[in-house]
């Protein structure tokens, strides 16, 4: 027999309050996050690095090349015009070789020194800080933005509120224009902004990336980087007790606490740090660095520029806060004792891994043809008897002109005895174009064995005789 329930009413609201509870400590509510405008030299390098990325983003696409832009990707005719170089489909093994580079350099410099990609030249650093400082101009310093937002609606706030958002979607859409304009003639783009005449799909993506550039760096900036950034999971598995990372000195900070001005820290039993919470207040993802490591810092170094700052006013020496590693920190090394274990076994495998890799990059666009051809063998005609009693193959050859002038090409056969090729005549293509040539190969049959034979086709430029290429290709006699 059963037994009857007698948990009570009381009884089991307080088991579903806790239930509550529970749920609660595990999902935070987002608290927004007021960054406090910073200066120093950290925070001048990252300007620098607004700046100079910037700059080359939206100015390069207007950079004149002749007749074209100097940097466009032209997708619908599958050619890359960088600068001089032009770039097909067969080129991609140089775009395997950037992305490999790329990814070495996020491995040599993250072991190096951590988050830097992250602190100082990440889009979504940059955009943010962009961001960052259009509300603090419209908006006010961090007290008036926090006052502004605890406010009741007005017309003061309203247009406050209308004249940032409107200013963010303006940067957002020129941005993703911006974007547009290095796949679609950047001019040709703008007279179609004038008339408002845009295809469909450079709409999508002005307004698809106008759109994402507004989400990320207005609305929900330290929370791409806290969840949505693959890299600060992994970050972890780079670092080593030799990385420079950004770390609060707890022997030399402890315990914290108030204190007048000049006076000396040991005098009321303190540490350096005055507990002031301008490294908090600094921090764009809003963590207290005092707290040790954490994946939500990007290594901006904000609060090293505020903590130096105030130790200077205290009459401290500066580096209570400070790029060091965990072994410096544990040991109390000097710089010298850093940066020799800094340029570890490790750091020197990833340097010499990406110096190979830069040096063969270079050297594979400093040696590259230009002009490539592609030999098809005709399969509707293996072989044929043609005037003469010879033997003839037909092939088709694809040339491509990778320069930006039109050129003069002539053909030329060779491997077998007596062998001719028709129509042996010069031929032109265009400037960064590609033509298809059918050619006739004959050679007298006793020539070559039956079966299988090598023979080569050459393609060379009459303008340059060190322009040449020499295809190998199979010649088929009869049995």
């Amino acid at each position: 027999m059963s037994q009857p329930d007698t948990q009570s009413p009381k009884s089991a609201d307080s088991q579903s309050k806790a239930g509550q509870e529970l749920d609660d400590t595990l999902y935070a509510v987002r608290q927004k996050v007021y960054p406090r405008a910073v200066s120093g030299r950290f925070a001048t390098w990252r300007w620098i690095l607004v700046w100079a990325t910037q700059v080359i983003f939206y100015g390069l696409c207007w950079l004149p090349w002749g007749d074209r832009q100097a940097v466009l990707l032209d997708l619908v005719e599958r050619k890359f015009y960088i600068f001089g170089w032009v770039f097909w489909p067969q080129d991609v093994f140089f775009l395997a070789i950037l992305l490999i580079i790329s990814a070495y350099s996020l491995f040599f410099f993250t072991a190096v020194a951590g988050r830097l990609w992250c602190g100082y030249a990440c889009p979504q650093t940059v955009y943010t800080e962009i961001f960052m400082w259009i509300e603090e101009k419209i908006e006010g310093n961090r007290s008036k933005r926090m006052k502004l937002d605890q406010e009741s609606m007005s017309a003061r706030k309203l247009g406050l509120k209308a004249a940032k958002f409107g200013a963010w979607g303006a940067l957002s859409l020129w941005t993703g224009f911006t974007l547009v304009g290095y796949f679609t003639p950047i001019q040709d783009l703008f007279k179609e902004a004038l008339s408002f005449s845009f295809g469909p799909w450079e709409l999508f993506w002005i307004l698809f990336y106008g759109g994402f550039t507004y989400l990320f760096a207005g609305v929900m900036r330290e929370q791409v980087c806290k969840y949505m950034c693959p890299y600060a999971r992994f970050q972890g598995v780079m670092f080593d007790p030799d990385t420079l990372v950004i770390t609060y000195d707890p022997e030399r900070g402890e315990p914290r606490g108030p204190r007048r001005k000049g006076v000396e820290p040991k005098s009321v039993a303190k540490g350096d740090c005055v507990d002031c919470g301008i490294c908090v207040q600094v921090c764009p993802t809003g963590i207290d660095i005092r707290n040790g490591m954490q994946y939500e810092c990007i290594g901006c170094a904000a609060c090293i520029d505020a903590c130096d700052q105030v130790m200077e006013k205290m009459n401290y020496p500066k580096g209570l806060i400070r790029y060091t590693t965990e072994n410096a920190m544990k040991r109390h090394w000097g710089r010298r004792e850093i940066i020799g274990h800094v340029m570890r076994p490790r750091i020197l495998i990833y340097a010499g891994v990406l110096i190979a890799l830069c040096i063969a990059f270079v050297w594979g666009l400093a040696t590259r043809s230009t002009l490539r051809v592609d030999v098809i063998k005709d399969r509707s005609t293996l072989s044929r008897e043609v005037e003469g009693g010879l033997i003839a193959n037909v092939y088709n050859l694809q040339v491509m002109n990778m320069t930006e002038k039109p050129r003069r090409f002539a053909l030329s056969a060779s491997g077998m005895d007596g062998i001719k090729i028709t129509p042996n005549v010069p031929f032109e293509v265009d400037p960064a174009g590609h033509r298809s040539v059918t050619v006739e190969v004959a050679v007298p049959p006793e020539s070559g064995k039956p079966g299988s034979n090598t023979v080569y086709i050459e393609v060379k430029a009459l303008d340059d005789e060190t322009v040449s290429v020499r295809e190998k290709t199979a010649f088929l006699i009869p049995q």
